[in-house]
């Protein structure tokens, strides 16, 4: 193997970390609720808006972005949760879908009013440089991000499997009734959940904004790879939504490298209807 196709895997590897990240969320939500939520990618978006107010705006340090964009959309994921999700989970799926994709509406066209329809990019210095690993020349961002996204992702998972929060997250996605008769208020759960979901996104929305230009229209593009990755992996598996964006992120590398940048999101929607034709339910979802 050339160490050219070593860097490219490696590359796809770093790139796939991050969508796990923020693909872990939504399947979160979904593990819980049962909800779709269809503005998630503009919550990625709203965390790379986030990096460079903070860093052109503000004049803060790369250091600053990370925990602001965790934050903010923690508490953006609270709100939303309560002033709408809570309502909207009564009613069809239909109803759902409109809400959410509504609510992406509403966000995009607010990041237009707010920060105008051009593209911007955070300054070169901001984590600027490459690192040299054995032969292999990777960006610093997108090191730093890969191996922060991955970090963060596999802490998701230890919270749901291996914590008492996350036991009782686990809990009221199994059963909601019988959750309220253990002590468990089912509705600080789930804003939890939407909480953790949507910090989670911010952070990735964060992460990529040292590596992809920034604008309002980029959560389109995001959320149907946040799709993709939660079907691959198995709706509500958090380590589905790992190892799915790994290699999503690995496939997409290759086809560029190989066929040209043109077909690198044809192969994975290939790979993605192959999926579904052999196992519908994901790699680690339930039948």
């Amino acid at each position: 193997m050339s160490l050219t196709l070593v860097q490219v895997i490696v590359s796809g590897l770093l790139v796939g970390a991050v969508y796990a990240l923020f693909s872990s969320g939504l399947s979160l939500v979904w593990g819980m609720m049962n909800v779709i939520n269809f503005a998630h990618g503009d919550f990625v978006m709203l965390g790379m808006y986030t990096a460079f107010v903070a860093m052109v705006w503000l004049h803060g340090g790369p250091l600053l972005f990370g925990p602001a964009a965790a934050v903010l959309l923690f508490l953006l994921g609270v709100i939303v949760y309560y002033g709408l999700v809570r309502q909207v989970m009564r009613g069809p799926m239909l109803a759902q879908i409109l809400s959410t994709f509504g609510l992406a509406l509403v966000i995009r066209y607010a990041a237009f009013w707010v920060f105008s329809a051009n593209f911007v990019t955070l300054p070169e210095g901001a984590l600027g440089g490459t690192v040299n690993l054995a032969g292999i020349f990777l960006g610093l961002p997108q090191l730093i991000s890969g191996v922060v996204a991955l970090v963060l992702t596999a802490g998701m998972y230890l919270l749901l499997s291996h914590t008492a929060i996350g036991s009782r997250l686990l809990a009221v996605a199994e059963d909601r009734n019988a959750a309220m008769l253990m002590g468990i208020r089912p509705d600080r759960m789930q804003a939890l959940a939407w909480g953790l979901a949507s910090a989670a996104a911010g952070i990735a929305g964060a992460l990529m904004a040292a590596i992809y230009p920034i604008s309002p229209t980029i959560g389109e593009t995001l959320a149907i790879t946040a799709f993709v990755v939660v079907t691959f992996g198995g709706f509500g598996s958090v380590p589905g939504a790992l190892v799915a964006g790994l290699v999503i992120g690995v496939v997409q590398g290759l086809s560029a490298f190989w066929f040209g940048p043109i077909y690198r999101d044809v192969a994975v929607y290939v790979l993605f209807v192959l999926m579904l034709w052999v196992r519908p339910q994901g790699l680690m979802g339930r039948p």
